[in-house]
C-alpha cells in the first residue's frame, strides 16, 4: 500500500493527477510553445481547462479595457502576489517585472517598497496591496489619489477587477499546494529570487 503523504511530497500539488483530455493537453501544448515545459499550475488546472482558459480570457478583456501595459501588469501582480505570500506568481511575474524595468526595481516591488517606479505606478502598487489587505476600507479619497496621477474610472475599474481576478487564480493555486516550476531558479533574477522568501518552496 503507497503512503500517499510521500507520494504528494513528489507532486507538483496536493491533488492527484486528473484523467488526460484533449482540453488538459491543449493547456501543456500552449505551455511547452510558450515556456518549454509544462507549468505546475497548468497540471493542477487541468481539472478544469476551459475554467482556466476563462478565467485568462477574463484578464485579457480587462487588460484591453484598461490598456494595461505588460510593466503596470507586472507591477499589480508583483504587488498582490507578494501581499498575499503567493511564492509562485512572485517569482513569475518579478521576472517579468525584471525584464519590463531591473532586477532590483522587481526585487524592491515584491518586498514593498515601490520608491523606484513612477508617481503612477507607486498608486498603482498601493491599490492593489489595499484590494488585497482591506477592501472595504478604501475610499473615495483613494480613487481621487489615483485620478490624480492620471487614471481615469474605466482604468481604475479594470486595475481593481484585474487585481481581484490574479487573487482569485493565486487562491486556487496556493490552496491545492502548486508550487512554483522548477525552470524559475534559473530563469528568475537573482534579485528576485531573494526576494521572495515566503510561500511555497520552489520545486524541486
Amino acid at each position: 500500500m503507497t503512503d500517499d503523504t510521500t507520494e504528494q511530497s513528489s507532486r507538483p500539488h496536493h491533488l492527484r493527477d486528473p484523467a488526460p483530455t484533449a482540453e488538459a493537453q491543449a493547456l501543456f501544448d500552449n505551455d511547452i510553445d510558450d515556456n518549454g515545459y509544462v507549468m505546475n499550475a497548468s497540471r493542477l488546472w487541468a481539472y478544469q481547462p476551459a475554467t482556466m482558459t476563462g478565467l485568462f480570457d477574463l484578464l485579457h478583456d480587462t487588460t484591453q479595457a484598461g490598456s494595461l501595459s505588460l510593466r503596470q501588469r507586472s507591477i499589480l501582480v508583483a504587488a498582490t502576489a507578494s501581499t498575499i505570500r503567493d511564492s509562485y506568481c512572485s517569482l513569475a511575474w518579478g521576472s517579468r517585472l525584471a525584464k519590463a524595468a531591473d532586477a532590483e526595481t522587481a526585487a524592491n516591488v515584491l518586498r514593498g517598497d515601490d520608491n523606484q517606479l513612477t508617481a503612477s505606478e507607486q498608486a498603482m502598487a498601493r491599490w492593489a496591496r489595499s484590494i488585497v489587505n482591506a477592501p472595504t476600507t478604501t475610499t473615495a479619497v483613494d480613487i481621487q489619489t489615483l485620478r490624480d496621477v492620471g487614471f481615469n474610472d474605466e482604468q481604475i475599474f479594470a486595475m481593481t477587477v484585474y487585481v481581484a481576478l490574479r487573487v482569485a487564480f493565486s487562491t486556487v493555486n496556493a490552496s491545492l499546494g502548486a508550487r512554483p516550476d522548477s525552470a524559475l531558479r534559473s530563469t528568475a533574477p537573482a534579485a528576485v529570487l531573494d526576494a521572495v522568501t515566503f510561500g511555497r518552496a520552489i520545486e524541486d
